[in-house]
């Protein structure tokens, strides 16, 4: 199979050209070389790769960005789509696509409707969700108006070895290092107090090829753990393994505008339709971020 990726340079990229290319794909990984704002520019780019399928990770991925900047995080999340569906839909032979969503789109979910299944309605509250609903809605057209084969994901929360400041194991990671090293006596951080299905960024990429291969066009996929946890017992978890115990402060001005105290997702559709189920544990998953920031 032929798979172009954009957005390869970003966190999960990485992760998922080298799982591509050990599954014998051959890839093209498009980076901001190629900006997904630029339709001639993204319309070559694919009539020269001729891929059959595309992985559209392209995104800004910062919730609490989007509040700063919502028409940034619309124009790459929701306008990088379409231009991404229309280049697609004018090559002679059209990929499948992937239109990577977000556990976002649902908002606040009440506790008797967790885990969240694929056909709650979504209700998204913050700038992020909303470019996130739009990109999906823009695929769904795509499918539906035009016949490309577009699946959706929703992935929740996932992290892993890479992934960036700005997201919450390796903010915590990289406060928990410097405290074992003595360089630091507290540690900041955000609402502590909010639950998050978070997934190993090594089993996303699983779901992400499964799902090119097996989606339904038009469909949706949950890509999740099925479980839901405290913010404040993955902190525990990173000082223990980091062998430390330091204070902890809350800082207000790290609050969200609006913030969803409990996500956490009904993965049996893709469960059903491939195998997949995520398998790295947690204890693993924070151990490996933690050894990113050692000396």
């Amino acid at each position: 199979m032929r798979a172009l990726v954009t957005g390869s340079n970003g966190f999960v990229g990485p992760w998922l050209l080298a799982h591509l290319q050990e599954s014998g794909d051959e890839v093209l990984g498009l980076t901001e070389t190629t900006d997904i704002n630029d339709p001639d520019a993204l319309h070559a780019a694919l009539a020269t790769f001729a891929p059959d399928a595309v992985y559209h990770l392209a995104a800004l991925s910062s919730v609490r960005q989007s509040w700063e900047d919502p028409v940034g995080t619309f124009t790459v999340n929701a306008l990088g789509t379409l231009n991404l569906c229309r280049a697609a839909t004018k090559l002679h032979r059209p990929p499948r696509a992937l239109i990577i969503s977000s556990a976002e789109v649902y908002g606040k979910v009440p506790a008797e409707a967790l885990p969240v299944g694929e056909d709650r309605p979504l209700a998204p509250v913050t700038p992020y969700a909303a470019s996130k609903a739009s990109a999906e809605m823009i695929g769904l057209q795509a499918w539906l108006g035009r016949g490309l084969e577009v699946v959706r994901t929703r992935a929740f929360n996932h992290t892993g070895p890479g992934q960036g400041p700005g997201f919450v194991v390796p903010d915590l990671a990289s406060q928990v290092a410097r405290a074992a090293r003595g360089e630091l006596d507290q540690i900041t951080t955000g609402n502590l107090e909010v639950s998050r299905d978070i997934t190993d960024v090594r089993d996303v990429v699983r779901a992400y090829r499964l799902l090119m291969l097996h989606g339904v066009p038009g469909g949706v996929y949950n890509v999740c753990s099925g479980k839901a946890v405290l913010i404040s017992d993955l902190l525990r978890c990173l000082m223990e393994i980091a062998g430390t115990d330091v204070r902890v402060w809350v800082d207000p001005a790290r609050a969200r505008p609006a913030d969803v105290p409990t996500q956490s997702g009904d993965p049996s559709r893709i469960r059903a339709l491939t195998g997949w189920k995520a398998d790295m544990p947690m204890e693993r998953t924070l151990a490996d971020v933690l050894a990113t920031f050692e000396p």
